[in-house]
């Protein structure tokens, strides 16, 4: 596997399962020294323990993408250890609804826009002053950013929203940073684990896309490692879609 990485800090959060944990270790076998993060100290240890044990130098910190303290001491660990930022990977995303968007309770929608959207712009906020030039950011989004299905309806929306500061990011911290995005079709990770375990949503899902497959967490890891590498040097403000063919237009 080549080395993009080598020499470079990266913080993936929401990165200790499913599609962060898959773009952390990416992003580790290809050189980069890792920060992982998530809600609960024992996912962290038990993410750090399986990336060590493939020779990745990383360090897992606990991090509460809606807590302010909790994203300031994510970047602080980071720089403590690393004394840099060169690639970060804004994962955390939350779907606690599936009602439809006039039956959801305004306390969801709160949550929804603080971790789906919020949180990204709060911790690159955070994280702006340490990165270096050169550097790079990823959001993932979603193919429900696309058209939001109404069983995650308020989900699919935050999701475009993403596509929107995508673009906005992209302008505000050129040249020095650029800002891409990855939409991830479905995946069958705990996220996403409602839907996919299900033997005939399943089928549905695959019969609509052009490979009919699902996508594995390799598949997104390897999307995001190339918008975060020097390999797309001249991509910036762009979502690729990593969805089997899934239809993709706003």
């Amino acid at each position: 596997m080549a080395k993009r990485f080598q020499g470079k800090v990266a913080i993936v959060t929401a990165s200790t399962q499913g599609i962060g944990f898959g773009i952390a270790e990416r992003l580790g076998l290809e050189g980069a020294s890792v920060v992982v993060s998530s809600r609960k100290q024992k996912n962290v240890d038990e993410a750090v323990v399986k990336l060590k044990a493939r020779g990745i130098e990383v360090i897992g910190v606990v991090c509460h993408v809606s807590n302010g303290q909790q994203r300031k001491n994510l970047i602080n660990q980071t720089i403590e250890k690393f004394g840099k930022i060169d690639v970060v990977v804004s994962n955390a995303a939350a779907n606690p609804s599936v009602d439809s968007i006039l039956q959801t309770k305004e306390s969801v929608l709160d949550k929804l826009w603080d971790i789906n959207v919020k949180s990204s712009i709060l911790l690159l906020q955070d994280a702006a002053p340490h990165l270096q030039k050169g550097s790079s950011v990823v959001l993932i989004s979603s193919i429900a950013g696309y058209q939001p299905q109404s069983s995650m309806a308020m989900y699919g929306v935050t999701k475009t929203a993403l596509l929107g500061l995508t673009k906005a990011l992209a302008a505000e911290m050129a040249p020095d940073t650029r800002v891409n995005c990855v939409a991830p079709g479905f995946v069958p990770t705990h996220f996403a684990e409602y839907i996919t375990s299900n033997d005939g949503v399943r089928q549905t899902i695959e019969q609509n896309t052009l490979l009919n497959r699902l996508g594995t967490t390799r598949d997104m890891a390897a999307a995001a490692a190339f918008l975060a590498s020097d390999d797309a040097s001249y991509i910036t403000g762009e979502t690729l879609v990593v969805a089997g063919g899934m239809p993709s237009r706003l």
